[in-house]
């Protein structure tokens, strides 16, 4: 899935709120300056002005745009741009002022150094956060990674232009070329991690979130971004001429490029930002009955079989990442072990083991597993970004090494608690494609309804016991 937070209000929310918190505060300081320490909305007329320069900035803020590009501007630019913005609101409350015919009743003396304390106040807290954002964005950890596809006449111009930026949302961590045998070499120092031949299978087993493709490359580029996107990844492809890929496209630009970038599926920053929080706030619901599950079932696992009461498993998740899954155990310590043993019994069909009458199941692991008593501790995997309450099942290590290429896609997302297949008789889907199938139809149709009611049937699902594995 790819976020089009370019575009989206969302992007500057945080420069939004932080300039509305200084514009009021130096509005409530301007106050009791002029006024001996009293309290703004104390009086009427002044607690209005307070809420009409709320509406005011926000007004500004749609219709002006005063942080485009903002993150680029040096300390000078984002001084007039500060004064530019603080002369636009103070404009505002006069015209509203004016408008009412109260001018009168309000001081000019406060006016003015409210206006000398919004210059200062939004100035020195934009440079502050922008040095925050930059700080983060160095930190590599929350940005995409992308692969380039170049040819060796263009590649290391394509460098320049898309792997210079340091404060992108992107990484680029890989190279390819795809007229020259040039695997294993450096180029700008990126690595090229694949020749024309082999890199599909190469994002096949690599973390790859996105991929640049100059246009120039190859005249089957297309095709090749129609399978990348197969694959699960998301596909920048640099314009000159070039008809539609799939229905879920846009234009972007990358460095001095243009691109059409495609992927399953285009979500707003907005979207993905709601998707978050409805995360956050249901793990922390979860891992309430987390802690009650654990006071009723600890005792019972530890008694049945000694060991630890959690299991800690490494799982695939979006695009390739691993990370460690936690579940209240319910079976024997080390049943990873017989695995090889019990796989002639598996009920699935493809890349996925399942066995209604596992004999490594301890006795009370049938009764949490049943009713999905065993996936709460998932909630803390919720918590830290892991996974998210509803997208798809997060494979094992062994289970990925097996996929095909079109396995992958189902990957695209981040992998969920529950999701499209849990809630479709996953006790009687004994195929593994079609899991694939739901899953990426989930990731291509996503939209927060559908996560709800996904969440609604997960709910019937558990308490009705046809959650069990």
């Amino acid at each position: 899935m790819y976020s089009e937070g370019k575009r989206s209000w969302v992007k500057h929310l945080d420069f939004t709120v932080i300039d509305i918190l200084c514009l009021e505060l130096s509005l409530i300081l301007a106050y009791a300056w002029r006024f001996s320490g009293r309290w703004l909305f104390d009086e009427d007329i002044y607690e209005r002005l307070a809420v009409v320069l709320l509406l005011i900035d926000i007004v500004v803020v749609f219709f002006v745009e005063p942080y485009k590009g903002i993150l680029r501007r040096n300390k000078y630019q984002e001084f007039r741009a500060t004064v530019t913005g603080a002369v636009v609101n103070f404009g505002g409350v006069l015209v509203y002022m004016y408008a009412v015919k109260q001018s009168v009743l309000y001081s000019r003396q406060m006016l003015f150094v409210f206006l000398g304390l919004s210059v200062v106040s939004m100035y020195f807290c934009r440079v502050m956060w922008k040095r925050v954002i930059r700080y983060r964005k160095l930190q590599d950890k929350a940005k995409a990674l992308m692969t380039i596809v170049a040819e060796s006449a263009n590649v290391e111009r394509c460098l320049r232009e898309i792997a210079v930026n340091k404060y992108t949302n992107y990484k680029v961590t890989g190279v390819v070329v795809v007229d020259r045998p040039m695997k294993g070499q450096e180029i700008h120092g990126i690595p090229v991690v694949a020749n024309a031949d082999d890199f599909l299978d190469y994002v096949r087993t690599n973390v790859v979130d996105e991929v640049f493709i100059d246009g120039n490359t190859r005249e089957s580029s297309e095709s090749l971004a129609a399978a990348l996107v197969e694959l699960g990844a998301t596909v920048h492809v640099s314009l000159l001429h070039s008809k539609l890929l799939v229905p879920n496209r846009q234009l972007d630009n990358y460095g001095n490029y243009v691109v059409l970038t495609s992927s399953m599926k285009i979500a707003t920053n907005r979207q993905l930002f709601i998707k978050r929080l409805m995360d956050i706030v249901g793990s922390v619901v979860g891992l309430v009955l987390v802690a009650i599950a654990f006071v009723i079932f600890a005792p019972i696992i530890k008694r049945q079989s000694p060991g630890p009461v959690f299991y800690k498993q490494v799982r695939v998740g979006k695009n390739g990442r691993r990370f460690n899954l936690y579940k209240f155990r319910s079976m024997y310590v080390d049943a990873d072990k017989d695995l090889e043993k019990l796989k002639a019994e598996n009920e699935m069909q493809g890349n996925m083991f399942k066995m209604e009458n596992d004999p490594r199941i301890i006795p009370i692991g049938h009764f949490i597993r049943k009713y999905s008593i065993d996936e709460l501790p998932q909630f803390w995997n919720v918590l830290k970004g892991d996974m998210s309450l509803v997208g798809t099942r997060p494979p094992t290590e062994d289970e990925f090494k097996e996929y095909e290429y079109h396995h992958k896609a189902r990957l695209g997302i981040r992998p969920g608690l529950t999701g499209m297949w849990q809630v479709s008789g996953r006790n009687k889907i004994t195929d593994f494609e079609r899991v694939v199938e739901l899953d990426t139809e989930y990731i291509t149709n996503w939209t927060l309804g559908l996560d709800v009611r996904i969440l609604f049937k997960t709910i019937g699902v558990v308490l009705s016991g046809k959650g069990s594995k």
